[in-house]
């Protein structure tokens, strides 16, 4: 299909009221988060301008492309019947959170389904719990199980994909999606963070196509700008991917409460318009986009419109 024959298409958003039932009092990672997002998406009237659909959750058979069936039923298996509880210091179950995780990744799978087969050219998946922390045997920092790299597995299967980019802008680094594609050269993953910080996990893991970009807490949009273009350009035209996801995380914002870089709402806005500048010149324009971190609600709501306004 010709690159031109995207330019018209719109957008598609994938997400499910049910994943707002994954929830714990006070914890960071709460429903608010994407309630906030799709009030915004809606009253901004970017819904208007975007196809916008239910998830449908994943089954274990696709999750499996990824995560060993042993992760998958401790996962399962750990959901209450009510109230919650922690699988690990950070990471919380309640019940409900199962439903959301397999949502959370089936709108990224049929997101990538829907682009692949040419409906659509970027998606957007609204989605919780976040994926980027989960590793192959391990749920952790707020994540049961990779969104984007499950996505990336449906994407690498399809004959017109053999590269693929998976580009990660939230402020903690991406272990999960780095431990499951790091010997995987097909899938070239870059991340900015804030140096340092949590995970604490492949913060230095240095294989060719791992691009790793720490950032010094109080890095500012022209320091965060121009560390993006020295790290993620060269190595992006090095492997000039076919399929681009986004791990689209909003807590490197200075708002946001649980970091100290310094980014505001047009940083996003920004780096979207690369990356889509990115997949219209190597990877004819497909982009697929999933929610990952940010935690002041209001600040997280105008960077996610950001970066939706700038997909479309």
């Amino acid at each position: 299909m010709a690159a031109n024959a995207y330019v018209m298409k719109r957008p598609l958003l994938i997400t499910h009221p049910d994943c707002e039932k994954h929830e714990k009092p006070g914890h960071p990672e709460r429903p608010e988060r994407l309630a906030a997002v799709m009030k915004r998406v809606h009253a901004s009237g970017l819904s208007q301008d975007m196809d916008v659909k239910l998830a449908t959750e994943i089954s274990d058979q696709l999750l499996m492309q990824v995560h060993p069936k042993s992760h998958i039923e401790h996962v399962v298996n750990s959901e209450p019947d009510n109230s919650w509880l922690h699988i690990d210091p950070d990471t919380y179950m309640s019940a409900g959170s199962v439903r959301a995780a397999k949502l959370a990744v089936g709108a990224c799978v049929e997101a990538t389904t829907r682009v692949l087969d040419g409906q659509y050219q970027h998606a957007f998946c609204a989605i919780r719990p976040p994926g980027h922390h989960a590793e192959l045997m391990d749920a952790m920092g707020f994540c049961l199980f990779n969104n984007a790299a499950v996505a990336a597995m449906v994407a690498l299967e399809d004959p017109s994909v053999d590269r693929i980019a998976i580009l990660d802008f939230d402020v903690h680094h991406c272990n999960g999606t780095v431990d499951i594609f790091k010997e995987d050269e097909r899938v070239l993953v870059c991340s900015s963070f804030q140096d340092h910080f949590y995970p604490h996990r492949y913060l230095d893991f240095s294989n060719n196509h791992i691009v790793t970009t720490p950032l010094a807490p109080g890095t500012s949009s022209l320091q965060y700008r121009r560390a993006i273009e020295a790290s993620w350009l060269k190595k992006i035209e090095q492997h000039q991917p076919d399929f681009i996801f986004v791990s689209a995380g909003f807590d490197a914002h200075a708002e946001d409460p649980l970091a100290e870089l310094r980014l505001i709402d047009d940083d996003y806005t920004w780096i979207t318009e690369l990356i889509v500048g990115l997949a219209d010149q190597y990877a004819q324009g497909r982009v697929v986009s999933t929610l990952e971190g940010g935690y002041n609600v209001e600040a997280l709501a105008r960077s996610a419109a950001r970066h939706i306004e700038a997909l479309i």
